[in-house]
């Protein structure tokens, strides 16, 4: 049974620049290069004013794993993401992301929401399930995902904050 990961961060600056900012590919190099682990790399990049599509590669060092985890899998873990957004109007944006591990019976899929709040700022809404396909521990495993990618995206909304206020740069 799937495991449902929801996610929520809100920002100061308005939808709009959050999502220019997100969809940038030198934004995304430079997370990547802080947050995204061993061989991260940006591998497609494509925006209009319609919206934007990416893959990128996420890496995470096996030492950093659960026993669990390392029992079931060997070495380095390598993590590919697609994410797609479109523009719905002017400060309301919706996306769609995919997640494979490379050499894992181990996916999620899920959905983005970007806002502007009526009060100012903007919010960022992510909800996805995690898929873990080993009988007898799978559940545990998929725990182990919802877990990561909560740290993850805390990070990536941290280095988010501090690019939009000019200090990561």
């Amino acid at each position: 049974m799937p495991r449902q990961i929801d996610f929520r961060s809100v920002s100061t600056h308005p939808a709009d620049e959050v999502y220019a900012t997100m969809v940038d590919p030198d934004y995304l190099r430079a997370r990547l290069e802080r947050v995204g682990g061993p061989g991260a790399a940006l591998l497609e990049h494509s925006a209009d004013v319609q919206g934007a599509r990416y893959r990128l590669r996420l890496g995470l060092d096996s030492k950093d794993l659960p026993s669990v985890v390392r029992s079931v899998l060997s070495g380095n873990l390598t993590i590919e993401r697609n994410e797609r957004w479109t523009r719905q109007d002017s400060g309301r944006y919706v996306g769609e992301v995919d997640v494979t591990i490379h050499g894992a019976p181990a996916s999620a899929t899920g959905g983005m929401r970007l806002r502007d709040l009526p009060d100012g700022g903007s919010e960022l809404n992510v909800r996805a399930d995690a898929q873990v396909s080993v009988p007898l521990i799978g559940g545990k495993i998929e725990g182990v995902i919802a877990e990561q990618v909560q740290r993850l995206l805390t990070a990536e909304t941290a280095f988010t904050q501090e690019w939009l206020a000019g200090n990561a740069r």
